[in-house]
C-alpha cells in the first residue's frame, strides 16, 4: 500500500468520524434545549438531569471535533512524532465534562427531588414525557449512525472520538429511559423518591461512562504499548530474520490512531561487515513498515552477537 493511498484512507476515516460527531452534536443541541425547557416547565428533576446530560454531550462533541482536526497536524521540531495523542487528550476532556456537567448535576437533582414537596402537574409531566420520547428517537438515531460506522470498520472502533460518541449515545438512550421511568412513576404514585432514584441512576451511569473513557485516554497518554498480539508478531518477525541472532529487547508505543513507535535491541550473527549490517537494517525496517503501515517510527539498536563457545 502506497503512502498516498494510506493518507487517502486516513482522510476518509476522519471525514466519516467528523460526520458521526456532527450528527451527534446537532442531535444533542436540539435535545438539550428541549429537555431544559421541558424540565423547567414541568419542574422535573429527571428531565433537568437529562438536560445537563445533553449539554455535557454537546460540549464534548466540540472537543472531539477539535481532536480530529488537531491530531492530523504534521510533525514539527517540538513534536517530532506528530500530534496523534491529541485525540486522547480531547477525549479525556470529554470524559471530565461528562463527569462534572452530567454526573454531578444529576446527583444534585436527585438531592433536590428528595427535598422537594411540589405536587405533580399531570399535563406538564405528560409534555415532559413527550419531549423525552422525541429525545429517545433522536439519541437512538445518532447511536445507530455511530454503530453503522463501527460495523463498516469491521467491528474495530479504534478512533477514541468515535468510541466516545458511541459511549455517549448509549448512555443517552439509557438515561432517557431512566428519566421516563422516574417521571412516570412519580406521576402515578405522587412520590418524588422515584425521580430522585432516576436522577441518581443517571448520575451513576454518567460517572461510570466518564471513568471508562478517562481510563482509556490515560493509558494512551502515558504511553501504552501496541496490543500484545501485534507485539508478539513483531517479535516473531525479528526472530525470523537470518541476520538476527537474538532479540534482546523490544519496546513499542502507540503514538496515535495509526502511528506507532517500534524500538528493538538486536544482536546480529557474527561476521557481518558494516555494509551488510546497514543493508540488513534497512531491509528489516522496510519489511516491518510494509507489513504494519502504522509502524512508521522503527529504531534498531544493533550489536554483533559474541562468538559462541566452540567456534
Amino acid at each position: 500500500m502506497t503512502q498516498d493511498t494510506e493518507q487517502e484512507q486516513r482522510e476518509q476515516s476522519d471525514h466519516k468520524t467528523r460526520v458521526t460527531v456532527v450528527i451527534a452534536l446537532a442531535a444533542n443541541l436540539v435535545i438539550a434545549v428541549a429537555k431544559a425547557v421541558g424540565g423547567l416547565f414541568a419542574s422535573s428533576p429527571s428531565l433537568l438531569s437529562e438536560a445537563a446530560h445533553s449539554v455535557a454531550d454537546s460540549l464534548n462533541e466540540i472537543f472531539l471535533l477539535a481532536a480530529v482536526r488537531r491530531s492530523r497536524r504534521p510533525p514539527d521540531r517540538r513534536h517530532p512524532f506528530g500530534y496523534g495523542k491529541e485525540r486522547w487528550f480531547w477525549s479525556l476532556l470529554a470524559a471530565v465534562g461528562i463527569f462534572v456537567m452530567g454526573g454531578c448535576f444529576s446527583f444534585f437533582q436527585a438531592w433536590e427531588a428528595l427535598r422537594s414537596h411540589q405536587t405533580v402537574s399531570v399535563p406538564h409531566y405528560v409534555a415532559g414525557l413527550a419531549v423525552l420520547a422525541v429525545a429517545l428517537l433522536a439519541e437512538g438515531g445518532s447511536l445507530l449512525r455511530a454503530l453503522y460506522q463501527y460495523r463498516r470498520q469491521g467491528g474495530k472502533a479504534g478512533d477514541p472520538a468515535h468510541r466516545t460518541v458511541i459511549a455517549e449515545d448509549s448512555a443517552a438512550v439509557v438515561g432517557v429511559v431512566l428519566a421516563m421511568a422516574g417521571m412516570a412513576l412519580h406521576m402515578a404514585t405522587g412520590d418524588a423518591a422515584w425521580e430522585a432514584a432516576s436522577s441518581f441512576s443517571i448520575g451513576l451511569l454518567l460517572v461510570f461512562v466518564a471513568y471508562r473513557l478517562a481510563g482509556e485516554s490515560r493509558e494512551q497518554l502515558i504511553g501504552a504499548a501496541v496490543d500484545p498480539e501485534r507485539r508478539a508478531a513483531i517479535r516473531r518477525m525479528l526472530d525470523d530474520q537470518p541476520e538476527i541472532d537474538n532479540v534482546a529487547e523490544l519496546l513499542t508505543m502507540s503514538l496515535g490512531m495509526d502511528t506507532a513507535l517500534v524500538a528493538a535491541r538486536v544482536d546480529l550473527v557474527p561476521g557481518l561487515d558494516s555494509e551488510e549490517v546497514e543493508t540488513a537494517a534497512e531491509r528489516i525496517k522496510k519489511a516491518m513498515a510494509e507489513r504494519w503501515s502504522d509502524a512508521d517510527h522503527v529504531f534498531l539498536d544493533i550489536t554483533e552477537a559474541p562468538p559462541r563457545p566452540g567456534r
